[in-house]
């Protein structure tokens, strides 16, 4: 290509782009503000799981523990 036709180019694309990103600000949708029951509600599930999950952790040892000793030669 002609070095001319591309330095011309160049500025072209750039208002087209900026225009474009511009149209796409304008049309997007805006950010809702969370609700604070739905926060405190998932807190909640956060924490219930980290329990079972202790909880999980806890009967995982204690299986290991009873088949150590069920392996054990008498």
């Amino acid at each position: 290509m002609d070095p001319g036709v591309i330095a011309l180019s160049i500025p072209i694309v750039a208002i087209i782009a900026t225009a474009a990103v511009r149209v796409a600000k304008l049309w997007a949708p805006t950010p809702r503000a969370v609700d604070p029951d739905l926060t405190f509600k998932i807190e909640a599930m956060e924490q219930d799981l980290a329990a079972l999950r202790q909880e999980l952790a806890e009967t995982q040892e204690r299986l290991d523990f009873a088949e150590r000793l069920l392996a054990k030669p008498k």
